[in-house]
């Protein structure tokens, strides 16, 4: 029975460990072996499959390349794989947590978050700002930042940044803002006041803190029941950054800057 391409692409490690191979570039079968650190009796009858289904060509050289209809689907494949990789390395994570607020047209570009790592709470200090989130923010020099919890650990660091010079923008959801108005005046003042800190509020009912700098960036999802349970997901990824950057952006667009208190 003629197999489908899904299944060619996708029920075999090997074969898509070539065909994602081959993306880089022609390779001959000495090459292949080497980089998949696998011998000809393992790879030899997937490579003939995947000559089969036309998604690999192999040439007078014997060297093996990508087909045309092979780098489309290759290319297609990629980002769903990068998809599935983000979602299962912190499974209970995601099914146990709500992204909503996360738009659309970034959940389909999920797979950018990268190379990222979730910072556990310790128990003994589960009300303290991680100390990997806390350095890394505090030794940057450009920071967008959006809260819809309060802590008042954060009101120490914010202005810990502008004391610094670093360029902050900080957008605050109505019950953030409301809060640290009626109890944190003063540093939600000097915040406004600073020339180098832009202070937006936001009237959107979302459950989300999201962090970028120049250096590296973090999300903070509520649980499924709308509490905060000290997780936090932290990426250095060029790609995740950009894409919590527009995660960012996406709400500043809907926030009005603070001019005055």
């Amino acid at each position: 029975m003629k197999i489908s391409l899904i299944d060619l692409a996708f029920l075999s490690e090997k074969r898509k460990d070539v065909l994602l191979l081959l993306e880089e570039g022609p390779k001959t079968g000495d090459e292949i072996k080497t980089a998949l650190n696998v011998n000809s009796t393992s790879i030899m009858p997937q490579i003939k499959k995947l000559k089969e289904g036309r998604l690999i060509i192999q040439d007078e050289r014997n060297t093996y390349r990508l087909s045309e209809m092979g780098e489309i689907v290759v290319e297609k494949m990629e980002p769903l794989l990068n998809t599935v990789r983000v979602f299962e390395e912190n499974y209970d994570y995601w099914t146990n947590h709500d992204f909503t607020a996360i738009p659309e047209p970034l959940l389909n570009r999920i797979d950018e978050l990268g190379n990222y790592f979730m910072l556990e709470a310790d128990l003994n200090r589960l009300f303290e700002v991680p100390e990997d989130f806390k350095n890394n923010l505090l030794e940057s020099k450009k920071v967008k930042m959006f809260l819809s919890y309060f802590n008042p650990l954060h009101v120490e660091m914010y202005s810990e940044l502008a004391r610094k010079g670093a360029e902050v923008c900080l957008i605050l959801t109505e019950p953030v803002f409301d809060r640290m108005k009626k109890d944190y005046y003063e540093d939600l003042n000097s915040l406004v006041q600073s020339e180098n800190v832009q202070v937006y509020v936001c009237d959107e009912n979302v459950t989300l803190k999201n962090v970028v700098t120049e250096r590296f960036c973090s999300l903070v999802l509520f649980d499924k029941k709308g509490k905060f349970d000290h997780q936090r997901l932290m990426s250095f990824d060029e790609s995740a950054l950009k894409w919590c950057e527009e995660l960012f952006l996406h709400y500043k667009d809907l926030s009005i800057r603070l001019e005055k208190l």
